[in-house]
């Protein structure tokens, strides 16, 4: 994937965000990270969605709370022009949750998505993610 220098990566999971920024130049992605701010906590998410015996600990609906306290984020970045360009990675379960909550602004700025859970890897798995995208 060629990502633009200074597009913004957020990359999410049902209870982590990690951001960072392109820095990289002439189709090089080289990521350094930006300070993560704070995801007001959601009692739950979607609604419709209940435990079963799939999901016997019960965190859907926190995961999915924080999805939808991330897609605020986002949404509140992209409305106040912070950035032009932005890459989500998340685990499919997570991006599924952020579509749902994404402004037609945000969605505009959007260069792609990967559905993948690679919170807790390094800048440096990620962009080789990116790259391999």
């Amino acid at each position: 994937m060629n990502l633009p220098n200074g597009a913004m990566v957020a990359v999410v999971d049902g209870e982590k965000l990690a951001l960072f920024r392109n820095t990289g130049h002439g189709g090089e992605v080289s990521l350094t990270a930006q300070t993560v701010p704070a995801i007001e906590e959601r009692a739950s998410g979607s609604a419709g969605r209940i435990s079963s015996e799939a999901n016997p600990d019960n965190n859907t609906q926190a995961e999915d709370g924080f999805a939808m306290g991330v897609a605020e984020v986002l949404n509140k970045w992209a409305l106040s022009s912070k950035g032009d360009k932005l890459l989500v990675i998340a685990a499919p379960k997570t991006l599924g949750e952020l579509r749902k909550h994404w402004h037609k602004e945000l969605s505009s700025r959007l260069v792609g998505e990967i559905s993948k859970d690679l919170t807790g890897h390094s800048a440096d798995q990620i962009a080789a993610a990116i790259g391999k995208a």
